[in-house]
């Protein structure tokens, strides 16, 4: 579950009143609050306005774990929802300060939201283990079954969508630059 008061905690130390952060999102100020007071959980292109926006990756979001360490244990993994629990992101690296991320995407089927796409710095590189997968890039979209996998820019408007009838599991590597 995400941690709405991480958020707070970030945005204050950067500076930024509520207002700002809204303005510099797109988002409403009302949204921003809820989400800050754990009210209502951000679909995937919200959260990805906010990481970007705090300059953040995803996973500086994610719960703490109790210890750093070179490895991740399968019942310790931190891991996050989005959109009313459809998706959830596990994330695979213990280190929140390495410079690559790397997360499990796990995504109900028919998961399939019109939320816009999201963009961020950095290149993205994902594996389909279950299921299947669309990404939608710039509006082209890449229909990807189990074992197929797709490599491209972050920076690239893009979203990713279950099509099939059972969960689709991913695993990402994104690198910022």
């Amino acid at each position: 579950m995400l941690q709405g008061s991480k958020i707070r905690e970030l945005r204050k130390t950067k500076n930024l009143t509520l207002k700002d952060l809204a303005v510099q999102t797109g988002l409403s100020t009302s949204l921003l609050s809820q989400i800050e007071r754990d009210l209502v959980d951000p679909t995937v292109t919200t959260f990805w306005k906010i990481c970007e926006t705090l300059q953040v990756p995803i996973n500086y979001f994610f719960q703490d774990m109790e210890e750093e360490s070179l490895v991740v244990r399968r019942d310790s993994r931190r891991i996050m929802e989005l959109s009313n629990g459809n998706v959830r992101y596990h994330q695979l690296t213990p280190n929140k300060n390495g410079k690559i991320e790397f997360i499990m995407v796990e995504i109900q089927p028919g998961e399939r939201s019109d939320v816009g796409l999201v963009s961020h710095s950095g290149e993205e590189c994902g594996f389909v283990l279950q299921g299947q997968l669309i990404v939608n890039l710039e509006g082209r979209e890449y229909f990807l079954n189990e074992g197929d996998s797709i490599h491209f820019s972050s920076s690239i408007p893009h979203r990713y969508f279950n099509p099939g009838d059972i969960p689709t599991l991913s695993i990402w590597t994104m690198v910022p630059t």
